[in-house]
């Protein structure tokens, strides 16, 4: 699906075959239209009608209109606002998003939000909100699951209406790998960190893959520097999972590979490891019981850890 932006004709008008399907695709919606109040007759969308609603939008020089298509034909369309007029208000909005309602369900609407965000995200933004218009309960399920947060209820600036603000972090996103290393004993090996954002928690050795690593040799690597353990080898595909974090003042969604092997127990040694610690804020470590990992208060990276390494045992 690509997002691109609404083509207008040397005098700016919405060339006569598109406004056609952008009429049908409002058309469709009739529900949002009768809770929002935006036509006269939301039986009754007419083409001169959403003609005016898009040029009133692309009046505003910060609006961008996109359509999604999905095998040529108009799935939907998102309108965008880069900045919003309260100056204390920073983040980018999105206004508008619809899908032609003969096709809800399928997850363009999903793949809509995250196209938006990326294009966001790539304009250096960090964050963005939107609004739902109070009574509109599908649209406020939709917009939760895909991990906005309630910030405020208020009216919207254009006709009072009263609507649910809320927000998202465009967090970046960053591919990592670890590597599980078990002892005879079947204890597993783990660091301590301090996130600012998560708190204390507990993660297997390894991190961020550099541009031309493959997830094992990036676990690898990062097993070597952490520990200065340069005699293992990354066994097995544990899982994958994907996490939130801050990461030097960056909020992270961070996609992982975790392998597991057997090993020596040991301490982390070598001449550069207290370095690496330092610079990845590792506060300490240890070798952790099955029994010890079900009981642990702190949180564990990844939680199912304990299960998947008896699994693992169970079916090696």
């Amino acid at each position: 699906m690509h997002l691109d932006p609404l083509p207008l004709t040397p005098d700016h008008d919405i060339p006569a075959p598109l406004l056609t399907e952008l009429t049908a695709l409002y058309a469709s919606n009739h529900e949002f239209h009768a809770l929002s109040g935006d036509f006269p007759d939301p039986d009754d969308i007419r083409p001169e009608q959403v003609a005016t609603a898009l040029a009133d939008e692309l009046a505003h020089p910060d609006v961008e209109v996109l359509l999604a298509r999905v095998q040529g034909r108009l799935a939907g369309l998102v309108i965008t606002l880069a900045h919003h007029p309260d100056p204390a208000d920073p983040d980018p909005w999105i206004g508008l998003l619809m899908v032609d309602a003969s096709l809800h369900g399928q997850g363009h609407g999903r793949r809509i939000a995250q196209g938006v965000e990326e294009r966001l995200r790539a304009a250096g933004a960090t964050a963005v909100r939107l609004a739902v218009l109070a009574g509109n309960a599908k649209g406020l399920a939709f917009w939760t699951s895909l991990g906005y947060e309630v910030l405020d209820h208020r009216e919207d600036r254009q006709r009072g209406r009263p609507c649910t603000v809320l927000r998202k972090l465009l967090r970046t996103p960053r591919r990592a790998a670890r590597v599980a290393v078990v002892d005879p004993g079947g204890a597993v090996f783990l660091f301590r960190y301090d996130n600012s954002e998560v708190g204390i928690h507990w993660a297997l050795p390894g991190g961020g893959l550099e541009a031309d690593e493959t997830p094992r040799q990036g676990a690898l690597r990062e097993l070597a520097e952490e520990t200065g353990w340069q005699d293992l080898a990354a066994g097995p595909l544990l899982c994958t999972w994907e996490h939130d974090f801050t990461r030097a003042d960056i909020p992270v969604r961070q996609y992982e590979h975790i392998y597991v092997t057997r090993g020596p127990r040991r301490e982390p040694s070598g001449p550069q490891v207290a370095a690496e610690h330092a610079a990845d804020g590792i506060l300490g470590w240890r070798w952790w019981t099955r029994e010890e990992l079900a009981a642990a208060t702190d949180a564990v990276w990844p939680p199912d850890l304990g299960p998947l390494l008896t699994q693992w045992e169970t079916s090696a």
